[in-house]
């Protein structure tokens, strides 16, 4: 993105210990010196240097993406995604579909673009966890501090009810014209106005992204973060982590492309699922398991466009008001999302006059998806440079998964009042009455027809008791290295089937307190 005016009064604006990688020549000394160094700065990396940082370490954060304030989020999605995704919200799993998935690049990671849903690990999910992976204290009794922790920090609750849209309110008309369980959605955010903007920022600060919530903290006890740094390699010596080096990932990186080094006491990998195992790759560390980068789960999610004769207006209200969980037992989620006018039209197989019909109806239109909880597992590649190339081929039962949950939706919609509904399937023409669901057949739609994303990806450095079998501890700590933990969405051993921001934080949480606790020892 080319800088503009708006761009250089942001660079005149970062607030007290926030700096960014282009400026290194001015750093103070210290910068490149510290206790903890923490390598992303989402849901895991902001949470851990909050909690180190509040414990009295000296902590300093490196993001790759750019500093944006709230004042700065918009409503034109093609400058926020271009601003706060990676690689524009284009990167895909390479396989049989191959799954467009969204990751963020900017100070705040991926919660700054996710929809604040928060919602705790389910109960059957740690049991598993510690049953199957041998993971240890991570019951639900021992994890409900870090979940309290993390839920009054980001003050997740329900939405007040003005601010809930149209869009949310049939979702949860034909659920409960069907007679399925559908509940309020848990939320990270304090009293949100209901601008729908979620994925492209939160324009009123509403949304408790990591942003808004733990990178204030962070700073008021002494953290310092660097934006526009990519770290190329974690230094060692020997098997012992010993701090960063990084280059300028800024539009004037040609300029400055010197390496920069930080060095740290302890280094804390919070990248996410795909760049954490290839940073792991890239410096050399090698799990004793070979499992570094397999164990690759991402939630599939197909999504339907459903057309009404009266006004939806999906951009009034509030991203995903309600989930129904009639179906959670088979893994499926239901929730009604927005698109923009011109993400809707690049995301439908629709062209020409018929994509223009469409559009003229958008004020009408919901945008509905379901999440399947996924048996499949793919693997995170390491690419030329050293960079993730993910592989996924999408199991026959998540593909039947797939195909079910989207004619459950259909039949959901077509009983709060749609009359006409577009499925994620090229051939499958528009559902518009019961009849018309004998189409959506799990035997006559082939993978290949099906358009799947996700912005869910999961378990690519998991943890375990054996370290045959895991890349990480009970604790985050990467097996046969020092100094080294890893806070973010790839130490899970399997998939969760609810959204993932809350167990991530959560997890963190835990993980820098066993650090505080065993600081010594180490």
């Amino acid at each position: 993105m080319t800088p503009g005016a708006g761009e250089t009064k942001r660079a005149a604006a970062l607030p007290p210990g926030v700096s960014r990688g282009e400026d290194a020549a001015d750093w103070p000394p210290d910068l490149r010196r510290c206790d903890v160094v923490v390598i992303g700065s989402g849901a895991g990396g902001m949470t851990a240097a909050a909690e180190l940082a509040e414990a009295g370490f000296d902590v300093v954060v490196v993001e790759e993406g750019g500093y944006r304030e709230t004042g700065d989020f918009t409503a034109e999605p093609s400058q926020m995604v271009s601003s706060l995704y990676r690689d524009g919200g284009a990167t895909m799993a390479l396989g049989n579909p191959p799954i467009l998935y969204q990751e963020g690049r900017t100070v705040g990671g991926s919660t700054v673009i996710n929809g604040g849903m928060s919602w705790r690990t389910p109960e059957r999910v740690l049991e598993d966890w510690h049953r199957r992976s041998g993971v240890d204290r991570i019951r639900m009794r021992d994890m409900e501090p870090y979940f309290d922790r993390v839920e009054r920090r980001i003050h997740v609750s329900h939405q007040d009810e003005e601010s809930i849209g149209r869009d949310s309110e049939l979702l949860r008309l034909g659920a409960e014209r069907k007679g399925w369980d559908v509940i309020p959605n848990l939320r990270g955010q304090l009293h949100c106005p209901g601008s729908n903007n979620c994925a492209f920022g939160c324009p009123t600060g509403a949304k408790q992204s990591a942003l808004v919530s733990y990178l204030p903290r962070a700073l008021h006890f002494g953290a310092r973060v660097i934006s526009g740094l990519r770290v190329t390699r974690i230094l060692r010596d020997g098997k012992r982590a010993v701090g960063i080096e990084g280059k300028v990932a800024g539009p004037r990186r040609a300029r400055r492309a010197q390496k920069l080094e930080i060095r740290a006491d302890l280094v804390i990998l919070a990248a996410g699922a795909t760049q954490s195992p290839a940073l792991l790759t890239r410096s050399g560390f090698r799990a004793p398991s070979r499992q570094l980068g397999r164990n690759l789960s991402l939630h599939p999610n197909a999504k339907v466009v459903a057309v009404y004769d009266e006004d939806v207006r999906g951009w009034e209200g509030v991203h995903q008001a309600y989930q129904v969980r009639e179906f959670e037992d088979e893994g499926l989620l239901f929730a009604a999302i927005n698109l923009p006018p011109g993400v809707l039209a690049m995301s439908v197989p629709r062209y020409g006059a018929e994509l223009g019909e469409l559009l003229q109806d958008y004020a009408r239109t919901l945008v509905a998806g379901v999440l399947v909880e996924d048996t499949s597992v793919g693997r995170l590649l390491t690419g030329p440079g050293g960079w993730p190339l993910a592989t996924y081929q999408l199991g026959d039962r998540d593909a039947h998964q797939i195909v079910r949950g989207v004619r459950l939706l259909c039949d959901l919609l077509l009983e709060s009042g749609a009359r006409r509904i577009l499925p994620p399937f090229e051939g499958v023409g528009e559902i518009r009455d019961r009849a018309d669901l004998d189409a959506l057949d799990p035997r006559r739609i082939p993978k290949s027809a099906m358009e799947v994303v996700t912005v869910h990806l999961m378990g690519t450095a998991r943890m375990g008791k054996d370290r045959s079998e895991a890349v990480c501890d009970s604790f985050g700590w990467v097996y046969d290295s020092d100094r080294l933990m890893i806070c973010d969405a790839s130490l899970f051993p399997s998939p969760i089937g609810v959204n993932p921001a809350e167990t991530v934080q959560a997890l963190a949480t835990r993980n820098a307190q066993h650090a505080i606790e065993t600081w010594t020892e180490r």
